[in-house]
């Protein structure tokens, strides 16, 4: 068996590496614990409600509302909180993409979606199984989603290399962008003090191009005002 905790290596399209710490099998296991206990507590005040409201009215709304607790409290959680669900949050654990991004709404879908393979026959044992030996401590949903479970102070670390970027000037993107294109940003922008100005620039050209319609210089500094703007929400 794996030991509990090991760091997780990635490297980005440019070829620059940096650490993920990912969350073991006990310490997943406690934040599964807490949420499962938030998510009876919300369970049981929806039937408190229901018992006030007629018969086939509260029992229909109980069923309604234990299905969507069962199967979208975490989806829900990650992504309203940036990958944490209140035990995720409670133990310092995050989800995030297996490339240090915050993780996205079709990513988080399907590792939650197939919680029911990782729970077969009510044992967890595949589960068990998989994050015991797994690379990154994965269960079968993070291998569909792509994504991992860290400690939150590895991906915090991660996030507090963009502090620099306060000082670029804010520029707002000339459309409304799609999530992986506000993550493509983003991740530039990290990557951006160890690319240099000449890599940065040959990289962030033609993606600078598509959006303001021309390849004049200082595309970098271009992309980096759009991630200034970005970066408050999106991390």
């Amino acid at each position: 068996m794996k030991t509990l905790d090991s760091s997780f290596t990635v490297q980005t399209p440019e070829g620059i590496e940096f650490a993920l710490h990912p969350a073991g099998l006990f310490i997943r296991g406690c934040a599964w614990a807490i949420d499962a206990v938030f998510s009876w507590l919300a369970i049981i005040a929806v039937t408190v409600i229901a018992l006030y409201m007629t018969q086939v009215f509260g029992r229909w709304l109980f069923f309604l509302v234990y299905f969507a607790i069962d199967w979208f409290y975490h989806i829900f959680c990650e992504l309203a909180f940036h990958g944490q669900s209140p035990g995720k949050r409670i133990l310092g654990l995050r989800v995030v993409k297996s490339d240090g991004s915050p993780v996205t709404p079709g990513a988080s879908f399907l590792r939650n979606v197939l919680r029911f393979a990782d729970v077969f026959m009510l044992l967890n044992l595949v589960a068990l199984l998989c994050i015991s030996f797994s690379t990154g401590f994965r269960r079968i949903g993070d291998w569909a989603g792509d994504t991992l479970v860290v400690y939150s102070g590895s991906h915090e670390a991660f996030r507090r290399s963009l502090a620099w970027i306060a000082a670029v000037p804010v520029v707002s993107p000339p459309r409304a962008l799609s999530w992986e294109e506000k993550q493509a940003i983003l991740m530039f922008a990290h990557r951006y003090p160890l690319l240099g100005p000449a890599r940065a620039g040959e990289i962030a050209r033609d993606y600078a191009a598509a959006l303001r319609g021309n390849a004049e210089d200082g595309a970098a500094d271009y992309l980096l005002g759009i991630a200034h703007k970005l970066s408050g929400d999106a991390l």
